[in-house]
């Protein structure tokens, strides 16, 4: 039997399972549905924290902080958003 048959059979047996998907790629699946819930969370609070502001019931250092992060919750859901218009234009750009 030749050594480099054995050799190659052992090698493809490694690498064999690096093509199988890793039980992380399902976490990353729900990555999105994740960041739509906090995001949709995040605006949720600070509209609450907004309107018992306006009836006196909350501490305006409180309102000041949920704008804040739901500003940053805006800016992050239009710069991802920028970036997926941008990857499919890019794809629409390719040659066929």
């Amino acid at each position: 039997m030749d050594i480099r048959a054995v050799n190659a059979t052992q090698k493809y047996a490694s690498l064999k399972q690096a093509t199988q998907p890793s039980p992380d790629f399902e976490k990353a699946e729900n990555l999105a549905g994740k960041a739509v819930g906090d995001f949709a969370s995040a605006l949720k609070q600070s509209e609450e924290l907004a309107i018992s502001a306006m009836t006196g019931n909350a501490d305006p250092h409180s309102l000041v902080q949920a704008l804040a992060q739901t500003e940053l919750a805006v800016e992050t859901a239009v710069t991802v958003r920028n970036k997926v218009v941008e990857a499919y234009q890019e794809i629409l750009r390719m040659p066929v």
